[in-house]
This record gives structure tokens, sequence and C-alpha cells, in this order.
């Protein structure tokens, strides 16, 4: 590619900086997940019990934390719309990028699709009636709001968020008064290796119980994908995705441990909606419909936040000529309107399966591969580019990053243990995207490295200044 061709490629292909500050961007990985602590992570208690559960969801915690401190390092360094890919590319070269930009967008393009399965039960529940037609107006409407432009999505992200974040603090000062340590061991106990009172499913269930762990937490690491539109990324998106995590590990906390104590875990581990089941066992059944509308607004919420997700690594992986170019190209507000759109009509297709547990499953797949490439490439990056510019250094190094990386090598085996279907089928996803690379995308990328492409776009962007 020529530089004129290169000036008027990327010309086309730019997103909107400075729309967004540190706090828009805590506030999206807030939206990533606070879904997940409406609702599924509470089923890793029957497959563990209460003790068993939180010993995985606090290795899962682990996980996400010392992940979040790597990241926070990488997105500073290397402030790319790719997030971890762009870090894997760096790290590995364009192999080890698109690998784990593959595994990302399975987990960010399937998880949309489950959760708009969620959000279609929740409307029944509500309004009484659900069906794929609702599944289309949600895709419509908010990948229609994110098309007007990425600042006002944010903000809108902000709002639905609090909503959700609302009810999650209501809930948890109303059950306060009903706690009971008793109540968290209710669980009858096995005769599985390792079992009592406190983990009644042994060591086994506390395996099977890690993907659930996760849902606190997942998708969290997608902060980094806004990166190309912060205000000052080397400050920013450190801050945005550390900031978002400790409020995460505090409502992770409020959820497993007061819901469980107020209504049993027992009955938790058994529950479609946790908060609204155990606001009506302790006779607040006003504030639980209140919930239970306001449980939509986390559905929504994160929905909302992971089609922002999946249109950045889209674009940045299109930028590359990692996937089809033209998905890449951005319009008069600078939003990649095709990658908001093409990766929405597959993921409401396969919405029309209705299997959304095998959907989620499948993302957490996505994700925990993606996690341990991701913690990876910081271990490389920090041994063959110890020169690196690193506005935030991880606080351990390379020890806080090999902690996330054992930890998300145990989660991916814990997919097998709790589905082996989802584990199978998302490895076929896997080598179909990989088969694509090497015997296409390989011979056609647009640029050899992360930096050759970072020295184009800021040429193209200096030229579009200059012609202003």
């Amino acid at each position: 590619m020529s530089d004129q061709m290169n000036k008027e490629y990327l010309a086309k292909r730019q997103l909107k900086r400075g729309s967004a500050g540190w706090i828009l961007l805590a506030g999206l990985g807030v939206s990533y997940v606070i879904s997940g602590d409406f609702a599924g992570w509470n089923f890793g208690i029957a497959e563990a019990g209460w003790g068993g559960f939180a010993i995985a969801a606090g290795l899962m915690a682990v996980m996400y934390f010392t992940l979040v401190l790597a990241l926070a390092e990488m997105s500073a360094a290397i402030p790319a719309a790719g997030g971890g890919y762009s870090f894997a590319r760096q790290a590995m070269g364009p192999t080890g990028g698109y690998l784990t930009g593959l595994a990302v967008l399975i987990e960010y393009a399937l998880a949309p699709a489950a959760i708009v399965i969620f959000i279609g039960s929740a409307v029944e529940a509500l309004l009484g009636f659900n069906g794929p037609w609702v599944y289309a107006a949600f895709y419509i409407v908010f990948i229609g709001i994110h098309l007007a432009g990425a600042g006002e999505a944010l903000k809108v992200m902000m709002v639905i968020s609090g909503l959700a974040v609302i009810a999650i603090l209501a809930t948890a000062v109303a059950l306060i008064g009903d706690f009971d340590t008793s109540r968290l061991f209710d669980v009858p106990v096995t005769d599985a290796v390792g079992a009592s009172e406190f983990m009644p499913m042994g060591w086994y269930g506390i395996w099977a119980a890690l993907p659930f762990g996760m849902w606190l937490f997942l998708a969290v690491e997608g902060v980094p994908l806004a990166a190309e539109e912060a205000k000052d990324p080397a400050k920013d998106v450190p801050k945005g995705i550390i900031g978002a995590m400790v409020f995460l590990l505090f409502t992770a906390l409020l959820v497993v441990f007061l819901l469980a104590g107020a209504a049993g875990a027992d009955a938790m581990g058994k529950s479609a909606v946790p908060l609204v089941d155990a606001l009506n066992f302790a006779g607040h059944e006003t504030l639980g419909t209140a919930v239970n509308i306001l449980g939509l607004a986390g559905l929504v919420a994160s929905f909302f936040s992971i089609i922002y997700g999946y249109s950045r690594l889209v674009f940045a992986l299109s930028r590359a000529g990692y996937i089809p170019q033209s998905l890449s190209v951005t319009d008069k507000r600078k939003v990649p309107s095709r990658a908001l759109i093409v990766p929405g009509i597959l993921g409401f297709l396969a919405s029309l399966t209705g299997e959304g547990d095998l959907m989620l499953a499948m993302a957490v797949v996505g994700a925990t591969v993606s996690y341990a490439l991701m913690a990876l490439s910081h271990i490389l990056l920090r041994i063959n580019h110890p020169d690196m510019h690193r506005p935030y250094k991880t606080p351990g190094g390379i020890f806080t990053s090999s902690i996330a990386f054992v930890l998300s090598l145990l989660a991916l085996t814990g997919v097998y243990a709790y589905d082996p279907r989802a584990f199978f089928y998302t490895l076929v996803l896997f080598a179909i995207g990989a088969a694509y690379y090497f015997l296409y995308s390989k011979n056609h990328l647009v640029a050899k490295t992360p930096e050759e492409e970072f020295d184009m776009l800021a040429q193209a962007e200096a030229d579009l200044t200059t012609s202003a």
C-alpha cells in the first residue's frame, strides 16, 4: 500500500477522539458487567454451595483484578481501539494478535445475543410478551443510539447503569437487617470428595462454579477498547478500568453475602431473579417489584455497552486487515457504523436459537482464552520491551500478570467441567476463525506492526487537520 493510499485508507477509518474522560470509562466498565450482579452468578451456589462458590468467586476476583492491573499498563502504553488484540499484536506479532482478537470477538459477539434473550424473558415477566421481534427491537434501538456518536452513547450508558446500581444498593440496605450467617450453609452436604458444610459439593463443585464467579466481572476487560476515544488515554484508561473493577468488587460482595444470608443459599442457588426473591422472602415486596423493573436496566446496560465493545474491536481488526476492511469505515460522526450493524445482525440471528445459557457459556470460553493471551502479552512485553514508555506500571509487574495467566487457564477448564458442549462449540468457532486468518487475511494486513499502523494513523490525522 503506497503512502497516499495509506492516508486515504486511514482518513476514512478514524474515531472521534476526546469523547470520554475516566469517569465515563469507569461507567463503561461497570455497564459491561452490571447485569451479572442481577442473575447468573447465583447458579454457582447450586454447583458448589455458598462456601464453595465464595472460594470460586474469590479466585475469579483475583484473576480479574490482576488482569485489570496488567491491562491498565498496556492500555496506557498502547492506546489503541483494539484493546487486548492490540497488546497481543505488539507482544506476539500478527498471529498472536489475531488469535487474541478472535477470542475476544467470540465473547463480545455471543454475549449480547445471550443477554437479549434474557431481556426478552424479563420483558415477558413484566409486560407479558416476548419473541424475536422483541430481540430485534432492542438491537435496532440501541445500535441506533450508538450510531448517534460515542460521547452520546456513553452518557446514555451511564444513566442506564446508574439505575441498575441504585437497585443493587437499595437491595443491600433493605437486607442488612435480615442477614443470618446460618442461612449461608443450608445447602445439603453431598458425599463428594472434600465435601463439608462450608463446601457441600467438595472440590469438584468449586471447579464447576468458576464460570459463575466470572459472571460478577465478565467483560470489564473491554474498557481499553475505548482508548482511541479517551480524552487522555495514558491517564484515563488505567483510572477508568481500575475504578470500575474496584466498584464491581464492592457490588459483588454485597450480592454474594447479603442475598444468601437473607434468603438462604439453597434458595438463591435455584433462583432466576435472586435480588427479587431475596427481597420478597424478607418481606420487601414493593421494593422487590421495583428491583425487578430495574433489573431490566441492568440487562440493558450490559447489552448496550457490549455492543459498543464489539464495534470497536471489529473496527480495529478490520482497519488492520484481519477481517474485511469495509467494516472499519467510519461515517461523518466518526462512528464505525458497519462494525455496529453487521455483528448486530449476526447476533440477532444467534439469539433466534433461544439458547442464552449456551451462548453465555461459549462467551466465557472465548473470554478465558483471551485473558490468558492478554496476561501472557504483559509478561512478554515486560521481558522483550523493557524500555517501552509506560505511563502506568502494574504493581508487582510480571508476578501480577502471571497470577492472571494461571487463573485464566484454570477458569477455562472450569467451563469444561460445567458445560463440555459449550467448550467444544467454541473451539470449533475458534478453528474456523483461525483458518480464515491463515488461508486469507494473513496476506492482506494493512501494516506489519501496531507501531506502523499508529504512525500511519497519526499522519493521516495530521493531514486532515492541515487540510481543514
